[in-house]
């Protein structure tokens, strides 16, 4: 499977601050990629480069198997469609008035577009009603309306789930996976919501504070998702020897002094604890929980 999108040290500086820092991101054709961070990340600016609204001070971008010329503004529009931040447009104008002005501009012959957009996001009821009566939420719809009316290729989506309800945001999730994996296209989606990046990306990169810490496959974002035994205890170390000598569980981990996570091995909960009492190691507390991508963020992020 080939690359869609790749950038090679991305960076962007305003003064003596990088905003961006030599960020290397690699999304493959048809893929999800979630792109998260904290709010100041260096989302919204990476995603500004990528489409030539800002010029990077330095570093490659390649997109459709070419490089592109990070000094020039040009992009192949024509083969993307994006909302970056709050989707803007005419507000004494109708959904279907806004969209036709998209059409003609990105020259798509078929009028009938526009209806399978607005149908495609739910606005098929509100295309003749002017969009300064618009809800932020239904704003943000036709702003993705606006984004895949030309059918492209490559996708990026800004926090494209602000100002929606839980049944919106659904639905909005439910279109992304639909357009990734029928239609082949490649969806780069940023956001700080870990749980809705988590449901939809085939891989995820986390950036902070300008810089890209980590790309994760869905493989491994699963593996992450491991349930685990906690158990708080008067000795770990103890606790840690009689768990590797006398029962044979070596993937346990001392998170904190007096707390270990013990993996794979939940089952033998009252094993352990028997095993503990009889050697006599306290037991403050014991749970079951399950590490989430929220808690490697956190870790990562510090």
């Amino acid at each position: 499977m080939s690359y869609l999108l790749r950038t090679y040290n991305l960076t962007k500086s305003y003064g003596d601050t990088k905003v961006v820092n030599m960020v290397n991101m690699n999304i493959r054709k048809g893929e999800i990629y979630g792109f998260l961070g904290q709010n100041g990340a260096g989302k919204t600016t990476t995603m500004r480069m990528l489409l030539g609204l800002i010029k990077p001070s330095s570093g490659e971008i390649e997109m459709f198997g070419e490089k592109v010329k990070t000094t020039s503004y040009q992009r192949p529009f024509k083969r993307i469609g994006s909302i970056i931040e709050t989707p803007g447009f005419y507000p004494n104008l109708t959904g279907e008035e806004n969209l036709e002005i998209h059409r003609r501009m990105m020259g798509v012959p078929d009028k009938k577009a526009i209806y399978r957009a607005l149908e495609e996001v739910g606005l098929s009821r509100a295309r003749n009603k002017k969009v300064k009566a618009y809800s932020l939420g239904m704003k943000q719809r036709l702003g993705i309306a606006r984004a895949i009316l030309h059918e492209p290729e490559l996708l990026l989506l800004d926090e494209p789930t602000n100002g929606l309800d839980p049944i919106g945001i659904k639905e909005v999730r439910k279109k992304i996976l639909e357009l990734a994996h029928f239609k082949n296209i490649t969806v780069l989606i940023s956001s700080h919501i870990l749980s809705e990046v988590e449901q939809l990306a085939d891989k995820i990169g986390i950036i902070h504070q300008g810089k890209l810490l980590k790309e994760l496959d869905s493989e491994t974002i699963r593996k992450m998702n491991r349930r685990y035994l906690e158990i708080r205890v008067n000795n770990e170390n103890k606790a840690a020897v009689l768990l590797e000598k006398k029962l044979n569980i070596p993937d346990f981990q001392v998170v904190e002094p007096g707390v270990i996570r013990i993996y794979g091995e939940i089952e033998d909960a009252t094993m352990i604890s028997r095993l503990f009492i009889e050697q006599n190691v306290d037991i403050y507390e014991m749970n079951v929980s399950k590490d989430t991508l929220e808690d490697f963020f956190v870790k990562l992020t510090g």
